[in-house]
């Protein structure tokens, strides 16, 4: 039985990477996706419920409005990328508990899409924001934009003392 588990664990391993070398840019495009999504969620989740309504100059959004932005712009690509209308599951959202449940809302509205991309569909165009671009594109503009809301959140950590999710250890 045991010789069966192993084999078996070694076929999954070999198709997993037989997968990504058929799909090379949409198993990238997908990797670097679930580190924004693990930065950005740790972050919504690891600071504190007071802090969500900081802001460290008047003319910026607060943090828990970055959090709310993240899901909403992560609802607007993947949507865009899908060829459905976005919805913002953050609208009229301010406590904590429910930015977090609209931050993974909209990653699992991006899982699906990110999970079900290969580099043959990845070609395909979609209209993002009145521009026609490839799936792929709007993909990379998620990703880079995910980016770009956990840069914005890390000053915000930083000033409250909190050390940002991708300074931490590795696990």
């Amino acid at each position: 039985m045991r010789v069966v588990t192993i084999t078996f664990g070694m076929l999954m391993a070999g198709a997993t990477g037989l997968w990504s070398q058929q799909n090379p840019l949409s198993a990238e495009v997908k990797r670097m996706y679930d580190g924004t999504k693990n930065n950005l969620t740790r972050a919504a989740e690891k600071v504190p419920e007071d802090v969500y309504s900081f802001k460290p100059v008047p003319t910026v959004r607060t943090f828990g409005e970055e959090v709310g932005h993240a899901a909403e712009w992560n609802m607007i690509s993947c949507a865009s990328a899908k060829g459905e209308p976005a919805t913002n599951p953050a609208a009229g959202k301010t406590a904590k508990a429910d930015l977090i449940a609209a931050l993974k809302s909209a990653f699992d509205y991006c899982d699906a899409v990110y999970n079900t991309l290969n580099d043959a569909s990845a070609t395909q165009m979609s209209d993002f924001r009145g521009r026609q671009q490839s799936r792929l594109a709007t993909l990379y503009f998620n990703v880079s934009h995910n980016n770009e809301t956990y840069g914005t959140m890390v000053p915000y950590m930083r000033i409250k003392g909190i050390v940002p999710p991708s300074s931490e250890p590795r696990r």
